[in-house]
């Protein structure tokens, strides 16, 4: 029963981390509507929007894993009496968990990057 209790809180932290970074890169889409426009103009292509968008989410959620996989090693050996099956330490554990959140983050940020190819520049230009 605990241990389905903690995968439920998992997925749901799963799901509210990656809606958390999809409404961060929307708002900064968003607020940076002109600035992509007159990129756009000055003939930026669509793998650079993509890159400068989805790399600005993607720094933050390397960052959070990097500092959460060393906070995990700290505490994985206070979670040891509640695993069965595997070590604290497994490194398949962390492996297949880092590369969820890595897939989670990329998704959440592709979906704003994908919006800020459809900004128009001589809309954004005109925007003021």
């Amino acid at each position: 029963m605990g241990a389905a209790l903690l995968t439920l809180f998992g997925v749901l932290a799963l799901v509210l981390a990656g809606v958390g970074v999809y409404g961060v890169l929307s708002y900064s889409v968003n607020q940076q509507r002109h600035e992509i426009g007159i990129r756009r103009a000055l003939g930026a292509q669509e793998n650079d929007v993509m890159r400068l968008v989805a790399g600005q989410g993607m720094r933050l959620a390397i960052a959070g894993l990097a500092l959460g996989l060393l906070l995990s090693g700290v505490f994985a050996r206070l979670l040891a009496t509640l695993l069965f099956g595997v070590s604290a330490m497994d490194p398949w554990t962390f492996l297949s968990v880092t590369t969820i959140l890595l897939v989670v983050a990329f998704v959440a940020c592709y979906i704003p990057a994908r919006r800020a190819l459809q900004v128009d520049p001589l809309v954004a230009l005109r925007y003021d």
